[in-house]
Formats: C-alpha cells, structure tokens, sequence
C-alpha cells in the first residue's frame, strides 16, 4: 500500500516549508515513527515522521525545493513493501534492468570491462559510476544546488558517484571529483567545450578552474533568509538610532559571588546575570512605557504585560525565545525559563509559540567578547537593550581612580516612537537599577 508523504501543518500565518534534509534516501527501510526528512520554516525546523512502516520508493521533492502544506513530498510503500524491499538487495538490479532494458542492453559489455578493470585498479572506481549512469539520471538525484554547481564547473554528473542517501550527488562528491581530475582539469574543458578556443580565453582556463576547487556554495536555511529579509526591514522601515552607556557592576558581581552556591542548591540553576537585566529592563519598562509598545499605522499599542524576549545564538543564526509575564516571575524561574530555551534553540526544539510576540528584547554580545555593538531592532518591537563584555577599567569614584569592572550598554529605539530624551533616561534607570541591585526587589 502506498503512503503519501505530505508537509503537515506548519503553525499559524505559514504556509509554506523549504525541504531541508533527506535522512533517508529511496530504498531505505523505515520504522513507524521514524524521521524522514527535516523541512525549514522561518521560524523552526520541523521533522517529518512515517505513519507506517515500510519502504521509502519515491522523493517527489529534492532538498532546497520549496513545499506548501499538504504537498506530497514522497512516497512511503508500506506493509509487504518493506519485507519486500528486503529481498530487493539482489533483486533490485535484475528489477530495474527491466524497465531500463533499452539503455542496459549496451552496458552488457560493462560486465566484461569489469574483469579487466582489476588488472587496472586505477581506473576502477570511474568505470561503474558513468556506465550505471545517464546525465538526465544523475541529475535527477542531486539537489538543484548541486546541479548549478555542476553546470558552473562543467562537469557531467554521469561521471560523478553519489555518496549520499540512496546514492545522492552531494557537494563532497563534486569537490572530490574536481579534485581527481588535478591536472587533467585542463584538458577537460576543451573537448567539452570546442567552442571555447576562439571566444576563449587563455586565462580563464587557468585562474577560475583551481579557484572553484576551494571554493563553496551553501544554501541559505529559510530561517537565515527570514533573518536576512527582517533585519533590513527593521533598518528601512524604523527611524533607528543608538544610544550608549556604561554600568559598574561591582554590587551585582558582588551578590553573585555571595549567593551562587546557594541559589544553585536551591534552584538547580545558576545566578546569571540576564536575570538581573531582565529584572532591571522591567523596571525601566514601567517607568517608559512607551517602550514596550508597538507602532500599528497611526496608533500606537501600549502593552501592559513583560514578555521578554532573549536572543540566543545558534548554528543558522540568532534566535529570540520568549520568557512570558517575566514581570511575575522571581530570578530563580526567570534563570529556569532561559535556560530551558536557550537549550531548546541549541537542539532547534523551539516551538513556534515560544518564539512568537514579546514587548522588548535583550542580547548579550558580551558572552562572545564583543565591547560595544549597536543591535538591530527586533521587529514590530521599538526597542532593544545590547549587553557586552565586562572589563576592568579605571573609573573615578569620590575624586580617586579605581579599578572597576565595567560594562558598556547599548538602547537602539524606534525615533518615530521613543524620543532621545525618554531613551536617554531608560538606559539611565537600568544603570541605576544594576548598581543598587537591591532596588530591583522594591521595583518587582
């Protein structure tokens, strides 16, 4: 019985999915509820498991292809199909002889080549490979990636062998056989290409061909373009602008030291010290409100709730999960909560509602030893905090020099929405709320 593999709903205001990565390739047996493949959303990545088991026969979609809901992505053979398949190892090459016997009844003579390819091992492993395959064949299982790649080079993908599922071209595959070809890369060009030597130049032959070798082409993760497509939304759509400051955290490095311990045992979490900002943005928030507000055409929306978003740094990007009503959680599950989601995103667990809304964001560069930054506003947000490293610094305190540990922050703010002025005091009111940290117990 044959199982259609679809793209299943993919959360609210998505329609669409770029399929991501085939873990299994045509052939393969499948367990009920085994992964499949991965898609990519703008948010997450979703996998897609099989409702039964049996044997993938068919990919209708090839990984960078773009899918809508509901589409079929392939073909699953379930029940007798896997036990079937089972025995397909050695049936397999007598079943596709079959259908294909009008361009397999040539290779006949392949198998007498292949005995006299042991006296020349060399040539061996590119012998199978273009006699097994046409170029329409090859192409078809390589992603289209992978085939602009071939065409850039000139190389036929009949001449390559696939390593990847179900015996897929991947871009290994290229870079190995261009560098197979070493020397002989120059010859190749011109019997494939008569035509080159009188419009072609010399030059070309030789600067591109080795250069490509060391080069690399990467597909985008549709969650890289939407991060793309977003930020520079925010830098033409928003009257941004920065303003910086500078916080002493001698008295929050201070309690850290003294309750570390302790709060760990009691919580199973460490004192960071995003709680404290969070705590501090809080604070400020209520005393800004505009803020922590969005601008919708010619109204502006005041929101009167906390939902705090944290960027975390992953492999395709930054990622801003969500820490909910964070006005009504004390440090030990606001510290819970981000290091939940911070794991999460590491693992690409993230649902969509942990990633959705928030009123005002926080990121630390400093975590990657950057000083001062001027971060991007995460929209529809007005405004975003930048945290930074800390480092001792000289400081004047009471008319003497001391050595304090110092950190540099950073308020980009929507001027259409926030004034100089109103930004100037909220980043004011967060450097006076970390250097008393008591005060942040009162504002909680």
């Amino acid at each position: 019985m044959a199982i259609e593999i679809k793209v299943p709903p993919l959360g609210e205001s998505l329609v669409d999915a770029v399929v991501g990565q085939w873990l299994k390739g045509e052939g393969d047996e499948i367990s009920r509820g085994e992964t499949i493949l991965e898609l990519e959303t703008d948010k997450v990545n979703l996998e897609v498991t099989a409702e039964d088991d049996g044997v993938l026969s068919t990919i209708k979609h090839q990984e960078g292809d773009t899918v809508t809901v509901g589409e079929v992505l392939g073909i699953l053979e379930a029940g007798g199909g896997a036990a079937s398949n089972g025995a397909s190892p050695s049936a397999t090459p007598q079943a596709s002889a079959a259908p294909i016997a009008p361009a397999d009844t040539t290779p006949p003579k392949a198998p007498d080549a292949a005995p006299s390819a042991p006296s020349a091992p060399s040539t061996t492993p590119a012998a199978p490979a273009p006699a097994t395959l046409t170029a329409e064949e090859a192409g078809g299982r390589a992603a289209p990636a992978v085939r602009r790649m071939a065409e850039e080079h000139g190389i036929d993908l009949a001449q390559v062998r696939g390593t990847g599922p179900g015996g897929r071209i991947t871009r290994d595959d290229l870079f190995n056989h261009i560098a197979s070809r070493g020397p002989a890369a120059a010859p190749t060009p011109a019997p494939s290409a008569p035509a080159a030597p009188p419009a072609a130049p010399s030059p070309v032959p030789v600067t591109p061909g080795p250069r490509a070798a060391e080069e690399e082409r990467v597909r985008l993760s549709r969650r890289r373009q939407t991060i793309a497509a977003r930020l520079v939304e925010a830098q033409q759509t928003a009257a941004m602008l920065t303003t910086f400051n500078e916080v002493d955290m001698s008295a929050v490095m201070d309690i850290r030291k003294r309750r570390k311990d302790a709060f760990k045992e009691k919580n199973g979490v460490n004192l960071g010290f995003m709680s404290f900002f969070t705590k501090a943005a809080i604070g400020a928030l209520k005393a800004f409100p505009q803020v922590n507000a969005e601008l919708q055409g010619n109204e502006l929306v005041l929101k009167h709730y906390y939902d705090i978003g944290i960027a975390v740094g992953v492999e395709e990007g930054l990622v801003v999960p969500v820490v909910r009503d964070a006005d009504r959680k004390s440090f030990a599950q606001i510290e819970q909560e981000i290091v939940s989601l911070a794991g999460k995103a590491r693992e690409n667990k993230l649902s969509l509602a942990e990633l959705s809304g928030g009123t005002f964001t926080i990121t630390n560069g400093g975590v990657f030893g950057s000083l001062l930054s001027t971060p991007i506003l995460n929209a529809p947000q007005v405004a975003i905090l930048g945290m930074h490293t800390i480092q001792e610094r000289p400081v004047v305190r009471n008319g003497e020099i001391v050595i304090r540990p110092m950190m540099y922050l950073a308020l980009s703010y929507d001027h259409r929405v926030v004034d100089g002025r109103e930004a100037v005091q909220f980043l004011v009111t967060i450097k006076n709320l970390l250097e008393d940290p008591e005060s942040l117990l009162l504002e909680g």
